[in-house]
């Protein structure tokens, strides 16, 4: 006697997070769309079992997960076109974001992930608009940024954003980036303020900057032949449960951003505003990484967004 279907769905944050709560959205629907017949189980964050964040990827690609969301940046490496979308102020509010994903850039991309991994790419939760926060001093132009240790997402991008910056980027998985914030060895890190306060980092970091430098997705990734092997019926409602996910953790992370803020400024820590001016120069100072990357891709990934 066969039992239900089983899905299983992972992350690496707590289930309060917007990334868990999209993830219980689509569980809930499918449950209650098939009694019985599906079953979804979580496993909120891989690092309470002792793997690292990045580690979802191969659990999905294997199988072990059946989806998973994580940062495309951790994809860049084997999927060079997802460089495109690490760029420094690449867009200037999440509308124009969303609808670049939601769009012609996010097909593109879609594309390309599924061509070179056996995933099935179900849709691109928000990560966000990333700022900066250290334990040195305030940061409110580029010269501030010398020399600073910093973390960053495992991408040639953003690493070489903060190389342009005067920083010393680090590219570290998340648990080790968590370590070095609280044993001092990374003097900043760079995340949306709800994952800076999620990640305990307001207790060692008093400045924090607004820099909206990066905007990040997390893709949802899903094991392929696991998605293909569906009864259609289920498949299909897999892929509509997501398409109104998408949409529900986006508000919800709007919500969380600035309720995050709030509390880095309830903590003692004090968040700056750039500018105009000041926001200026941090992205003159990086742009001859748009002239790179589109000598390297070339002008068809950058009509996508225009």
């Amino acid at each position: 006697m066969t039992g239900p279907i089983q899905l299983r769905f992972g992350g690496y944050g707590p289930p309060a997070t917007t990334h868990s709560r999209g993830l219980k959205f689509i569980g809930d629907r499918l449950e209650r769309q098939f009694p019985g017949d599906v079953e979804v189980k979580y496993v909120w964050n891989v690092m309470d079992f002792g793997y690292l964040g990045k580690d979802t990827l191969w659990l999905a690609e294997h199988g072990i997960l059946t989806m998973v969301y994580q940062s495309t940046s951790y994809l860049t490496d084997r999927v060079p076109e997802l460089g495109f979308a690490d760029l420094p102020f690449l867009f200037g509010t999440n509308e124009e974001a969303r609808a670049a994903m939601d769009g012609a850039l996010g097909a593109y991309l879609t594309r390309r992930i599924e061509e070179r991994i056996s995933y099935r790419v179900m849709g691109y939760f928000e990560n966000g608009f990333r700022h900066i926060s250290n334990r040195l001093r305030h940061v409110r132009t580029p010269g501030d940024m010398a020399g600073m240790k910093i973390r960053v997402l495992p991408s040639r991008i953003h690493a070489r954003t903060f190389e342009l910056l005067g920083a010393e980027p680090r590219r570290i998985d998340l648990t080790e980036a968590i370590e070095g914030v609280v044993n001092g060895t990374l003097d900043a890190q760079e995340n949306p303020f709800a994952n800076t306060v999620t990640y305990g980092v307001p207790e060692f970091h008093p400045y924090h900057t607004e820099s909206s430098h990066f905007y990040l997705s997390r893709g949802l990734f899903a094991n392929r032949d696991a998605v293909d092997g569906l009864p259609d019926d289920v498949r299909n409602a897999f892929h509509a449960a997501v398409a109104e996910a998408v949409p529900f953790q986006r508000e919800l992370a709007v919500e969380e951003e600035l309720l995050a803020r709030k509390k880095i400024e309830e903590a003692g820590g004090e968040v700056i505003r750039l500018s105009d001016g000041e926001r200026r120069a941090f992205r003159d100072a990086v742009a001859p990484l748009h002239d790179e990357v589109r000598e390297e891709l070339g002008d068809e990934v950058f009509g996508l967004v225009s």
